[in-house]
C-alpha cells in the first residue's frame, strides 16, 4: 500500500515536498516513480528512482527543479519540488514497480494521489 502526503496550495516560485509511505517489508526492491495528472490531461511521468537510489530519471520540464529521493529504512520516497509553476498543478501519484522505467505500465502499485496547486 502506498500513501502520498505533502500536497497543498503554494504560490508560484514556492516549494512543496511530497512523501509516499509504503507498507510492507519489500520496499527496497522496488523502483519508485512519481506521476501527475492535470485537469483534462492524461497522466504523465515526472520522476523515477531505482531500488538503491543510485539512478534517477526526470521529465524534461521538471529537471533542475524537482528532486526524487528515497529512504529505504523508512519505506518512503520523496519528491522535492522547487520553483513551482502554475503548470505544475496536478494530482501527484507515487507508484512502485519491479522495473526502473518512465513508462507507467511498468508500475503495478499506485497510491491514491495528493493534490498540488500552484497559484500565479
Amino acid at each position: 500500500q502506498l500513501v502520498e502526503s505533502g500536497g497543498g496550495l503554494v504560490q508560484a516560485g514556492g516549494s512543496l515536498r511530497l512523501s509516499c509511505a509504503a507498507s510492507g517489508r519489500t520496499f527496497s526492491i522496488y523502483a519508485m516513480g512519481w506521476f501527475r495528472q492535470a485537469p483534462g490531461k492524461v497522466r504523465e511521468f515526472v520522476a523515477s528512482i531505482n531500488w538503491s537510489g543510485s539512478s534517477t530519471y526526470y521529465e524534461d520540464s521538471v529537471k533542475g527543479r524537482f528532486t526524487i529521493s528515497r529512504d529505504n529504512a523508512a519505506n518512503t520516497v520523496y519528491l522535492q519540488m522547487n520553483s513551482l509553476k502554475p503548470e505544475d498543478t496536478a494530482v501527484y501519484y507515487c507508484a512502485a514497480g519491479l522495473r526502473f522505467d518512465r513508462d507507467e505500465r511498468r508500475y503495478n502499485n499506485w497510491g491514491q494521489g495528493t493534490q498540488a496547486t500552484v497559484s500565479s
